[in-house]
């Protein structure tokens, strides 16, 4: 299990402080680990699986905005945490994920005590940010059609598979449009050979 995080490997003592002073716990797929406006008492590394991150507007849609893998943490958790600020953002888990809760206090100290733990925030922050600017372009210039394919070949790439288990209503959520527009797109592409339709799964040809 240890070598899960591979980011420490020339810390074995700080990989082993991170189990010791984590709570594991294992969630299944489609649960909410954090929700907007809570409080954040600890920040989640996964060990395993993968969660999703969501932003509700005041109108009740959601924005997908990143997901977080194995071996990596919500930054949004960690600038919440060290702030003492509620969350802005939803965590669901994507697949079923085995996930380490590390309190805010032994944040902090790891901070002061290994250096590697310090890049390791630097550079989660950076693809989180790249991630984000990914977002903010594709809504403000890419058609809903090439932001779904990019959706489905990014969820096939976390689950190292073709298919995909999912509704319409569900990627229509993600990607902030109706579920109607998100299933005549999806009739499309399967016209041109893209993607093949069935029963709450997409494969991609």
């Amino acid at each position: 299990m240890l070598q899960t995080f591979t980011e420490f490997k020339t810390s074995p003592e700080l990989t082993q402080k991170l189990y010791d002073n984590s709570i594991i716990k294992n969630y299944k797929a489609g649960s909410v680990i954090l929700e907007e406006e809570s409080s954040i008492r600890s920040i989640p590394i996964i060990a395993k699986g993968s969660i999703r991150v969501i932003r509700t507007e005041e109108d009740g849609r959601e924005i997908f905005l990143y997901y977080i893998k194995s071996g990596e943490s919500c930054i949004m958790s960690f600038l919440g945490g060290m702030h003492n600020e509620a969350s802005k953002v939803r965590a669901e888990v994507e697949e079923d994920a085995e996930i380490l809760f590390l309190p805010i206090d032994k944040v902090m100290l790891f901070i002061k005590e290994y250096p590697e733990w310090l890049d390791y925030i630097f550079r989660l922050y950076h693809k989180r940010f790249e991630e984000l600017l990914d977002v903010v372009n594709a809504m403000a210039f890419k058609k809903v059609d090439e932001r779904l394919l990019h959706l489905l070949h990014k969820k096939a790439e976390l689950t190292n598979s073709k298919t995909i288990s999912i509704t319409h209503e569900h990627l229509a959520n993600e990607l902030a449009t109706a579920r109607v527009v998100v299933s005549r797109l999806l009739k499309q592409l399967e016209n041109n050979g893209v993607v093949e339709l069935g029963r709450n799964k997409i494969t991609i040809l």
